[in-house]
């Protein structure tokens, strides 16, 4: 069947040539973008994405925290078969040899590039193994910091570098809101948009695309979008596209973590300032609004790099994928950052075009998960996919958008020794986590304001939900049950 598949995606993309791909993994972004339904925001970018290929309403990471997800996706895995629970792992200690996304594309005679944050730092890039070229950038130095730097300097002119670097480190984050870094910093920059790392990251891509790098090979670019990850930091126009009086949010409703098992919330609110169960209204419209600020920024990147494809003469050759790697909290369940299960956390935006084969501005309702995009590309550019993979390709879904998905997606995250576990269904949403039970319905419940786990009269669907988590969890940890 997968040599079928291969013949009808090289007769439907008119070519004997393999298809270029373009990797955009965008950091910690929610469903706070135009092609989820979300209204109050400008995403351009993703429109025009959208238009030209098919959305995935329901897409979902398998961990959301960055190495964790990324981990998953870039091998085709699920978190227990990687080993990678933690933004400390490296799969090339838990699980040796593996052979990542990028990596089989350069065996298979792709020229492969990165540039952002594809895996989760620079000690976890596999480096010449995986990438012909690989670039990380950092932002420039902010004008308000610059001459603060060089009183600073001259202040303590006497001290040794390694001791004058030390105290700047200490003494940075207290120069404004945009100092703080991940305390989490926030505020516009008085940079250019090619002062920001992101924008580095387009211009890299868009130097690919014009000087033909890769020859006469097929390439397959990776670009890693930082923002809307912290410090949430960007240029003045973006954070003047969203005036704080005018954000639209609900409040967090008082009285549900008296539903709820403890360990299915975190404690990151304390490091956004916030007290727990309290509205705090004017420091969360700041946060809001430089989130989406930076979501509008990463857009506009992304923009340019579309026009790059198009204008070089790549794009009718040329597949797209854009996703995020998780979700965020912004103040719902009086919840901020990641790590939790929630649908806002382990939601994530995701868009395929690739030319003959989706149809353009088609949505699909299915069930996908992130580890499926592993064997989706390896089928749609018929490269030889590893005999690891844990996912499903989405091709018979690019095909036609009315397609199923699966029948319930999967994801967890460690708490101590313990995980939470939930499963999603077209309806429902399950989570076990070490001291008690969730079950949301989503279609009559879609903040899961309502946790229905010790309502008799939903008893069935919890024992329905039990299942799937049963099924999932032992599929998950296969691959480490083989070896």
């Amino acid at each position: 069947m997968v040599l079928l598949w291969g013949s009808l995606v090289t007769a439907a993309l008119g070519q004997t040539e393999r298809p270029n791909v373009l990797f955009i993994v965008v950091d910690d972004l929610n469903t706070h973008v135009s092609t989820s339904g979300y209204a109050p925001i400008y995403t351009p970018a993703f429109d025009r994405l959208a238009a030209e290929g098919m959305t995935f309403d329901r897409a979902y990471c398998q961990y959301p925290v960055c190495n964790s997800s990324r981990t998953s996706f870039l091998y085709g895995l699920y978190p227990q078969s990687t080993g990678v629970i933690s933004n400390r792992d490296d799969i090339d200690k838990t699980r040796p040899g593996t052979v990542s996304l990028p990596q089989r594309f350069k065996q298979s005679g792709y020229w492969t590039a990165s540039t952002g944050k594809i895996f989760h730092n620079e000690s976890l890039n596999p480096g010449s193994w995986a990438w012909h070229q690989s670039k990380q950038f950092q932002n420039d130095e902010l004008p308000m910091v610059t001459p603060i730097r060089k009183e600073f300097e001259r202040r303590h002119a006497g001290l040794s570098r390694s001791e004058l670097q030390r105290r700047w480190r200490e003494f940075y984050p207290r120069i404004a809101n945009q100092t703080k870094g991940q305390k989490p910093g926030y505020g516009p920059t008085g940079l250019p948009d090619a002062g920001h790392r992101d924008g580095k990251n387009a211009r890299q891509v868009v130097s690919w695309l014009e000087d033909r790098e890769f020859g006469d090979k097929p390439f397959f670019i990776a670009m890693g979008m930082h923002k809307p990850h912290g410090p949430f930091l960007a240029p003045q126009a973006y954070f003047d596209l969203y005036p704080r009086a005018e954000l639209q949010f609900e409040p967090a409703v008082k009285g549900f973590w008296d539903t709820v098992p403890s360990s299915a919330m975190t404690r990151r609110y304390v490091g956004f300032d916030f007290e727990f169960e309290s509205e705090n209204d004017a420091l969360r419209r700041a946060y809001i609004q430089a989130y989406h600020a930076c979501i509008s920024f990463a857009d506009a990147q992304i923009g340019k790099v579309l026009e790059a494809l198009q204008h070089g003469g790549y794009w009718d050759n040329t597949i797209v994928v854009l996703i995020s790697d998780h979700g965020y909290h912004l103040g719902d369940h009086f919840m901020w950052g990641k790590v939790t299960l929630f649908e806002i956390c382990n939601r994530v935006p995701m868009i395929i075009r690739a030319p003959g084969i989706s149809t353009p501005a088609r949505n699909s309702a299915g069930l996908v998960e992130l580890v499926d995009l592993f064997p989706t590309l390896a089928e749609l550019c018929r490269v030889e996919a590893p005999a690891h993979l844990q996912g499903s390709s989405l091709v018979p879904m690019l095909r036609d958008a009315t397609a199923p998905g699966k029948e319930a997606v999967y994801t967890i995250v460690a708490r101590g020794q313990q995980y939470g576990k939930a499963v999603r269904t077209a309806r429902w949403r399950y989570a076990r986590w070490p001291d008690g039970e969730e079950l949301y319905d989503l279609e009559n419940d879609i903040r899961e304001l309502h946790n229905l786990a010790s309502d008799a009269d939903h008893h069935a669907t919890l024992v329905m939900m039990r299942g799937h988590l049963a099924r999932l969890d032992a599929m998950a940890g296969s691959e480490v049950a083989r070896r």
